[in-house]
């Protein structure tokens, strides 16, 4: 029997919000068939945090591993997908439910994505909630945010907690339609050699029933 698929990746496309300053996307068609190209061929340019993408430890320390390079383990396997609409200020220690067996952890902060604009008032998650998670097991954490961290954060606090303990970051997940539970993550970075980040196709799969 087939088993229910979530897609929680957004579309890459012309006025996807960026953070500010940084690069835009941008797509144009190179090769075009209404031209007498036998196919079309088209060109983007982009931020390597463009839309639903996974920081590579280079993205927050000068000697961190690429993009190319991380394992894909954290990428595939149990999730737990918490809402933390409602929580104030930054999610903390007390506002995790029962983690179960789950060492993935997705937070959905928004109560509808804002893909049409840029926001800088989103739920940052605290330092003590990354020590906490990696303490029981958890190896990568993922937020529907632009990061983990404040947009006027220098310190960068939870990125090196995830340093710290070795874990990965996922950023960007679009979490509207899915409800509060386990699943299987699905969330491959591309390969990138010297990237900073894997711009990921992320999917939520249901469970089989045991």
């Amino acid at each position: 029997m087939s088993r229910k698929i979530w897609d929680i990746s957004q579309v890459l496309r012309p006025g996807l919000p960026v953070w500010p300053g940084d690069t835009e996307f941008a797509f144009e068609r190179t090769w075009k068939m209404e031209e007498g190209s036998p196919v079309n061929v088209g060109r983007m340019t982009m931020s390597t945090h463009s839309g639903t993408h996974a920081d590579a430890p280079l993205h927050y320390a000068a000697d961190g591993a690429d993009a190319a390079s991380m394992s894909l383990d954290p990428y595939l396997g149990t999730c737990i997908v918490v809402d933390a609409r409602g929580v104030e200020g930054e999610i903390d220690i007390g506002d995790l439910p029962r983690l179960d067996y789950a060492n993935r952890v997705l937070f959905r902060t928004w109560d509808a994505f804002p893909h049409d604009e840029w926001r800088s008032d989103w739920l940052p998650i605290s330092a003590e909630v990354i020590e906490w998670l990696a303490a029981h097991g958890v190896v990568l954490i993922g937020t529907d945010a632009p990061s983990v961290d404040p947009q006027e954060s220098k310190t960068m606090d939870a990125h090196l907690a995830v340093l710290k303990h070795g874990m990965r970051i996922l950023e960007g997940l679009v979490l509207d339609n899915v409800p509060e539970d386990h699943y299987e993550l699905i969330a491959l970075p591309l390969k990138v050699g010297g990237g900073d980040a894997g711009l990921c196709r992320a999917v939520l799969r249901e469970l089989p029933d045991e």
